[in-house]
């Protein structure tokens, strides 16, 4: 099932953050309302990840690789099981440690710009 759209240009209505940063998070929740997104959740933990997409799937996720003494890989293997797209970010670049199976995903470095952070939520929604 394709992503639901706020608006007819193509971005998704419901996108969560997943940074344990807080002001990370709050900048990329700035960003996204500023590109029209209807509705941005963010949490900081994978069980807060996990039972915020429990409690209503979103259209796009963006995935911070690196959470406190955690990984968000369980966040990504249940948005690909949903069939979500999503992208992750790290600050680590090509060292960031992304098993095989997500090799194909997207990623965004951290920081990343506003136009990159816009192309990947563009590329997202179309898949």
């Amino acid at each position: 099932m394709p992503p639901a759209l706020s608006d007819d240009s193509g971005r998704p209505a419901d996108v969560l953050i997943v940074e344990d940063d807080p002001i990370i998070a709050i900048d990329f929740e700035d960003r996204l309302l500023g590109f029209g997104v209807a509705g941005v959740r963010t949490v900081g933990s994978v069980t807060q990840a996990l039972d915020a997409i429990a409690k209503r799937t979103p259209d796009f996720a963006l995935l911070d690789v690196e959470l406190i003494r955690e990984t968000s890989f369980a966040i990504a293997e249940r948005l690909i099981a949903l069939k979500v797209p999503f992208v992750f970010v790290t600050g680590y670049g090509a060292e960031a440690r992304i098993p095989p199976e997500f090799a194909s995903q997207p990623r965004l470095q951290k920081p990343c710009s506003s136009d990159a952070l816009e192309a990947a939520l563009q590329v997202g929604a179309a898949n």
